[in-house]
């Protein structure tokens, strides 16, 4: 009889409790504006964080509440800020599509090795001892960490050395945030245009020394340049990608053959 009481009461407070959230869930909400859902659903889902916020839900709220531009999703490209733009009743401007560029091809037989490592076959692990084992401390590592957190498979490690796959690369940045010898920049307007692909400040002498297919900053680029497009800035050339117009006249120049037509 007692057990048949107690389990009556606690029946009854359960019962009361869920009421009392019932209607507190009730009361107490806060309305969100429909649009949120409309703008996510919208978005590709990457979670990237390309656009400067923590992932697509709170993208879309920023979107809808603060006024953020539409055009911000890397991933989703022109098409997704079209998409978002109607949503708002608002007009897209431009997207401008960014890649991922690796500076660096320092591949083994290139690039001279100071020691053979054996730990952590990380590059975060490897750059913690003495930059890593390779002779330039500002080359690709090739141990993949920027493969690992690529979300579209887009970049491979392929002879020693990161290499991207720009039909699947979005320019998301996620590779570029994890390689710790910063290789790996996030370019505009780099569609049929050279890259340089060397990370190395280093002056010529010691570039030499160290790899085969390093900048030494001798400067033939920038003189050729008919676009202005290229300087060497700290001993590395650097194209302005705005002013770069494609001709290649940089990459017939170039002594190292750094500069790779696209």
């Amino acid at each position: 009889m007692t057990i048949g009481i107690a389990i009556a009461v606690v029946t009854v407070i359960g019962f009361l409790g869920a009421v009392i959230l019932v209607l507190a869930a009730k009361f107490m909400a806060v309305e969100e504006d429909p649009r949120i859902e409309e703008v996510q659903q919208c978005l590709p889902g990457a979670n990237c964080g390309a656009c400067g916020y923590a992932g697509c839900a709170d993208y879309a709220k920023a979107i809808v509440e603060s006024g953020a531009p539409v055009n911000k999703c890397v991933p989703g490209g022109q098409s997704c800020s079209a998409q978002v733009a109607q949503v708002m009743g608002t007009t897209a401007e431009e997207a401008v599509q960014l890649k991922a560029v690796v500076g660096c091809q320092g591949k083994p037989g290139v690039c001279k090795q100071r020691f053979e490592y054996k730990g952590i076959g990380t590059c975060a692990a490897a750059a913690m001892l003495q930059g890593g084992p390779k002779a330039c401390s500002q080359s690709c590592l090739g141990l993949g960490d920027c493969e690992r957190a690529c979300p579209f498979d887009a970049i491979h490690i392929v002879d020693g050395i990161a290499k991207v796959d720009y039909d699947r690369c979005t320019g998301c940045g996620a590779c570029a945030k994890v390689c710790p010898h910063f290789v790996i920049d996030i370019c505009g307007h780099t569609e049929g245009k050279p890259q340089v692909r060397c990370n190395s400040n280093e002056k010529g002498p010691q570039v030499m020394k160290e790899c085969d297919t390093g900048c030494i900053g001798c400067m033939k680029c920038e003189k050729t340049c008919p676009s202005d497009a290229i300087h060497v800035k700290d001993s590395l050339a650097r194209i302005d990608y705005e002013r770069c117009t494609g001709c290649n006249a940089c990459v017939g120049v170039c002594p190292k053959k750094v500069i790779i037509p696209a």
